[in-house]
This record gives structure tokens, C-alpha cells and sequence, in this order.
């Protein structure tokens, strides 16, 4: 009886699938005046509800045999009440899926076979970051937007210092820094060039670190049929992480020529808004909120420094999906409208009130005219992610890492070693 209950689930399943990549190569259309059955489907998130509440209304008025109701979560308890809702059998039948929280879903998500929805597809429709959601078992969540980081600078202090143009390989910014810090005749630092070095007051500290890091080629977490650990212990002698962790270091380190951080300053995002700082590393969803806070700063966005002469471009960046639970009684629906939701309309819409970035290629490729978006698109399309197993836990990972060098506790080579080390345990649990 159990077989044959799998067997059907199977057939619907591959039914769905094959109908979700007909309607997003578009020989389906969905909606039209004929209104034959309406079925209702949760969609939870974190996001406000006032957010999304309009697109989410003409989204159900264009699919008029299916409603999506969406219902808004608190970010601190996200997690703790979609954990209990789905050991308790009622859970959404849909949830927005970061991808620091796809690991810790991944059993409880219908993973889509690519028998039923093709790896070229999926590549071919959506940006790299969004193949985060990949596993050697299926697909974790349609990927619906990208927020990728980037680099804040300060115009004015570029200006009047003759420096045309922001630096866009590390050697480049390297030189900056004795020529913007400043200090005064005690040598405490009075303007910074960047905030790095530290953890405890750089925002952002493990994302940079994880550019850095991917940077050289390096994925932190690998898979291999099925199994996931970490990739922290793959230095070479042309890759070496204990080198980069040092490069990181140095830039809180008195004695080197990058000084121009310490942990007595204010936190990063701060001390940019005050113009004591010149480079901010952030996200693009934080555009609105660094306008807000200092109106009358004089700053741009450019991409993440990267390394000379390499091959390509990197950078970290956050990824949302939209994703099927296991446990829906509307699969079918489900994953109908998950197809539909991360298609070119409504990603379009939640990437722009949302103050993220679509992760479709086909809307990659609208060329963007404002001052902010044609560098955060670009970034969003080299950006790169990672399945972290557990925000917090990776925290006190690259926490430790950074701190453990600082302290002189751990070489870098070591404090490498040991962050492989507690990340494994972390991905074994």
C-alpha cells in the first residue's frame, strides 16, 4: 500500500513538474475568465505583509484556479515556528527559503528531481547564486531574488584625495589605505579607509570573509553524493586560506601597512554614515536604510574588489527561494504556484519592494539606468552562496577563526584547521 502511495505521489509530482517548466517556457498561459476550481495555498515568510500584499492580490486575480495566501512571521522566530508547525502537521504549504536556512530544511522540502525539471533549465533560467538550491538529490527552492554584496564608497573623500575612481582589485585597495586613514599625533585612528580585520564591529564580517574566500575558488561547503562538509581544508599552494585569513587580519594589525581598524571604533555601518569611514562592504537591500540614516552623504555602489589577474568575479551574496514543503496536501498547487511566483512578473515586483535583486537571468538582462542598480545587478549575477548549516554556529566559527589569530591563540594556518574542524561537526550533526 505504501509503495503504491509513493508511486502516485511520483506520477503527480513529474505531472506538476513538467506543467511548471511548460508555463515557464511560456506554451502555457496561466489565467483567463473561466474560473473552474479554487484551491488555497500558505506561503509563509518574514517578509511585511504590506510588502507584498498588492503584487500577491494581482498575482491570485491573473490565477484565478489557485489562491496564494501569504502570512507574515517575525524574523526571530521564523525558524522556531516553522519547525513546529511542520512537526505538527500544520505547517505553509510554501515558505520563502534562505539559503542559510536550506540545509537545515532540506528534509523537510520536496527536493524536484531533475528527471522533472532539467539542471540546464535551471541553470539557463536563473543566476548563479541561486544554484546554491542544488543538490546531488534535487532541488531545494526556486530561487526569487538575490542580494548580493557590494561596495559602498564615499565620493567626496575620493574626490579630495585625487582619487578618480574606486579601486577594483585588492592590490589597488591595498595602496588606498596609507593615503585615506588618517590619523592623529597620538596615531589613533581618526578616519578609516575600511572596516576589516576585526568581527565583533565589522557588519558582515563572515560575508567578506566568505568572498575572500570564494574569491580564490574555494565553495566552504561541498557535496558529494548526497553529503555535504566543508571545503575550508582545500588550500594549495596557489589557494591558500591561512594567506587570505592573514590578508584579512592585517588591516587591524598596527604594525602593517593596511592598519585602519581597530575594535574601539563603532561598527562599520556606523562609521560610514559619519563619513569617518571611506569603503563600506554591504548588501544592496541596504541602499534605502544608508540614504535614511545620512541624507546628505555624497555616496556610490561598485562591485567587490577582486583578485588581479583572476579568471572571473565573486562575490558573497544572500539568496531567497521559494520552496515546497514536504509535508503540503496541495502539492500539485504548490508547485504550480511556486513556478509561477518566482516567474518573470511577480520576481520582478518582490526584487523591487523588497530591495533585493531578481534572480532570473532574463531579468538580469533589462538594462538598469539609475545611479545604484546597474552595479548591483552585475553583482547579483556573479554572486555566489553557500549552504550554511547554521547562521549562528558559523558566526562563532569565523568569530573564533579571526579572533583566535588576533589573540595569537592560532595561526592562521591553524585557526583554518579548526574552523574545517567545528564546521564538519556542524554539517555531521
Amino acid at each position: 500500500m505504501k509503495g503504491n502511495f509513493q508511486i502516485v505521489m511520483v506520477v503527480v509530482f513529474m505531472a506538476a513538474a513538467v506543467f511548471g517548466i511548460m508555463v515557464f517556457s511560456g506554451m502555457i498561459k496561466i489565467g483567463n475568465d473561466k474560473k473552474t476550481s479554487n484551491v488555497t495555498v500558505t506561503l509563509w515568510g518574514t517578509e511585511k505583509s504590506q510588502t507584498i500584499s498588492k503584487d500577491l492580490n494581482n498575482f491570485n486575480k491573473t490565477n484565478p484556479n489557485f489562491t496564494v495566501v501569504y502570512v507574515q512571521k517575525f524574523q526571530d522566530t521564523f525558524d522556531q515556528d516553522l519547525l513546529e508547525a511542520l512537526a505538527a502537521g500544520k505547517g505553509p504549504d510554501m515558505f520563502f527559503l534562505s539559503n542559510d536556512l536550506a540545509y537545515k530544511y532540506s528534509n523537510k522540502i520536496y527536493k524536484i528531481p531533475y528527471a522533472s525539471y532539467p539542471l540546464a533549465t535551471f541553470k539557463n533560467t536563473f543566476a548563479r547564486a541561486g544554484e546554491v538550491f542544488l543538490t546531488g538529490n534535487g532541488i531545494l527552492s526556486f530561487p526569487i531574488a538575490i542580494d548580493p554584496l557590494v561596495m559602498y564608497y564615499n565620493r567626496s573623500i575620493l574626490d579630495a584625495n585625487n582619487i578618480v575612481y574606486p579601486p577594483t582589485t585588492w592590490d589597488e585597495f591595498e595602496s588606498l589605505v596609507p593615503v585615506l586613514t588618517k590619523k592623529d599625533d597620538s596615531s589613533k585612528i581618526t578616519k578609516s579607509t575600511v572596516a576589516m580585520g576585526q568581527f565583533s564591529n565589522v557588519l558582515h564580517a563572515k560575508d567578506i570573509m566568505s568572498t575572500l574566500f570564494m574569491q580564490l575558488g574555494n565553495p566552504i561547503v561541498s557535496e558529494k553524493q548526497g553529503r555535504f562538509s566543508s571545503a575550508l581544508n582545500q588550500s594549495t599552494r596557489e589557494k591558500n586560506l591561512g594567506d587570505t585569513l592573514k590578508f584579512y587580519t592585517d588591516f587591524t594589525n598596527p604594525l602593517s601597512s593596511v592598519y585602519s581598524w581597530n575594535k574601539s571604533l563603532p561598527n562599520s555601518r556606523d562609521a560610514f554614515s559619519s563619513e569617518d569611514l571611506e569603503f563600506y562592504f554591504g548588501f544592496a537591500s541596504e541602499l534605502a536604510s544608508l540614504v535614511s540614516k545620512n541624507p546628505n552623504q555624497n555616496f556610490l555602489a561598485a562591485p567587490m574588489p577582486q583578485i588581479k589577474n583572476s579568471n572571473g568575479k565573486s562575490t558573497y551574496a544572500k539568496v531567497t527561494g521559494i520552496a515546497i514543503s514536504s509535508f503540503s496536501k496541495n502539492f500539485s498547487t504548490a508547485f504550480t504556484a511556486a513556478s509561477l511566483l518566482t516567474s518573470s512578473d511577480f520576481a520582478s515586483k518582490y526584487a523591487k519592494d523588497t530591495g533585493k535583486i531578481p534572480a532570473r537571468r532574463d531579468l538580469l538582462a533589462i538594462k538598469q539606468t539609475d545611479a545604484y542598480l546597474p552595479i548591483f545587478y552585475a553583482s547579483a549575477l556573479f554572486g555566489s552562496s553557500w549552504l550554511d548549516p547554521s547562521a549562528v554556529d558559523t558566526d562563532n566559527i569565523f568569530r573564533n577563526m579571526i579572533d583566535g589569530v588576533l589573540s595569537n591563540n592560532m595561526t592562521t594556518d591553524e585557526a583554518i584547521k579548526d574552523s574545517d574542524n567545528k564546521l564538519n561537526l556542524l554539517l555531521n550533526k
